[in-house]
């Protein structure tokens, strides 16, 4: 009777030491990286608009509870895939960074679905002082004449700067000041932005990449911006007790005393001494 408890207590604790060693294997295999959990990253640094080739790519193990949303593990079918956006060495691929298969590479692959690519000509001040960076966002102003009148307007708001001159890499924050700048745009975009530049002269204005609000206005012109001047210059200046000097009230013209009409013309008198008397006698 002791024989068997014995037995039993002894294949129940065999029992139990299988269990907990099968647990612990399969708690161990899920902590390390196995063949499974290879995923595809780049071997360099990458920029965007460029063709991937197999020199560019590689495979490493990756935690199986932390792998990156939508990361790739086959590195054979990436290759002549053009990216779409800039990678660093290491960093993770996944299709939200690759431009759809078939896409040629250079800026053509950057322009999003059912937009245009257009360039315009700027200067050091119109580019914004060369701020203006492929992945800002710009407003676009045009000056021109309006009613015989100067006015400056917004035409397009929160316009994507593609590329600056002939390069579009978006990884430097050093201004560059170019000649010309080009812009995501829609159709309709495409046509205004034509326009404006062939009315008036066009200016950037860089503006906060995650700011959606809309400028609307309603342009500027000389009569808007001169407008506070003209109220300032109406209005005179204080005195130095600070109260207003006020303009002494225009004289009044006085009429003139009319002559009495009954007066008495002017008569002619004589003096006429007789010895030591004077007298005086008037006609």
């Amino acid at each position: 009777m002791k024989n068997r408890r014995g037995l039993l207590m002894m294949a129940l604790a065999i029992v139990f030491g299988l269990v907990a060693v099968a647990l612990a294997s399969r708690w161990l295999l899920r902590q390390s990286p196995g063949a499974g959990n290879k995923i595809v990253v780049a071997a360099t640094d990458v920029s965007l608009g460029q063709r991937l080739t197999p020199e560019m790519l590689k495979q490493i193990d990756w935690p199986a509870d932390s792998l990156p949303r939508g990361a790739l593990r086959d590195g054979s079918k990436l290759a002549g895939r053009v990216l779409k956006t800039s990678v660093l060495r290491d960093e993770p691929l996944s299709e939200a960074k690759l431009a759809p298969a078939g896409t040629l590479g250079g800026l053509s692959a950057l322009i999003a679905e059912g937009k245009r690519a257009i360039t315009v000509r700027v200067n050091d001040v119109v580019g914004v002082a060369g701020f203006a960076l492929p992945g800002n966002f710009v407003d676009i102003i045009v000056n021109t004449q309006a009613h015989e009148s100067a006015i400056s307007k917004i035409v397009l708001e929160r316009i994507l700067v593609l590329a600056v001159a002939q390069e579009v890499g978006r990884d430097e924050t050093k201004p560059r000041v170019v000649n010309a700048v080009t812009l995501e745009v829609t159709p309709a975009q495409a046509e205004n932005l034509d326009l404006a530049r062939s009315v008036g002269t066009l200016s950037l204005v860089l503006r906060n990449q995650v700011d959606p609000q809309p400028g609307t206005t309603e342009g500027a012109t000389k009569g808007t911006l001169l407008a506070g001047h003209q109220l300032a210059a109406a209005t005179p200046p204080p005195a130095a007790d600070g109260a207003l000097q006020t303009e002494p009230p225009p004289a009044v013209a006085r009429p003139r005393a009319r002559l009495a009409t009954n007066a008495s013309p002017a008569r002619s008198c004589v003096g006429v001494i007789e010895g030591v008397q004077r007298t005086r006698e008037c006609l």
